[in-house]
């Protein structure tokens, strides 16, 4: 695939994992600390597996398509494609060893401080892909 259309086809999962995340950060997570603590289990529960479903295509389809930029990157492409790949690499970091663990001990209790934790690490993935969404822009124009 072209560096042109491959650059077209990597911005729609970024573009959409950052309005997404933008979402989950300002209004979703904040709204777990007003779930009842009697359903708060099976709420996670439901809302990891349905969350799973949506983002995961997404994220991996954003991650090949990244791999696939940084290695086709033209003379003057080889430092942002190697940023976004870094910034992807920040964002998938964060996802597995900060956000995932708080996941998993919230389908197990109702908890108001891993919930605080939960909104506050997220700001990283949040961070992230907002400035991966810039580069994605900016390669398109």
């Amino acid at each position: 695939m072209p560096w042109s259309q491959a650059v077209v086809w990597h911005a729609v999962p970024t573009l959409f994992m950052t309005g997404l995340i933008w979402f989950v950060q300002v209004v979703h997570y904040p709204l777990l600390a007003a779930v009842g603590a009697a359903e708060f289990v099976a709420y996670e529960r439901a809302h990891c597996r349905r969350t799973s479903f949506v983002v995961m295509p997404a994220m991996l389809m954003e991650l090949g398509l990244a791999v696939w930029l940084w290695w086709q990157a033209p003379a003057g492409q080889v430092v942002t494609t190697t940023l976004g790949l870094g910034l992807l690499g920040l964002v998938w970091a964060s996802t597995f060893a900060l956000q995932v663990p708080c996941h998993q001990r919230l389908e197990q209790s109702c908890d108001a401080a891993t919930v605080r934790r939960l909104v506050r690490t997220n700001w990283l993935r949040t961070a992230g892909w907002s400035a991966r969404s810039g580069l994605a822009v900016w390669w398109l124009l």
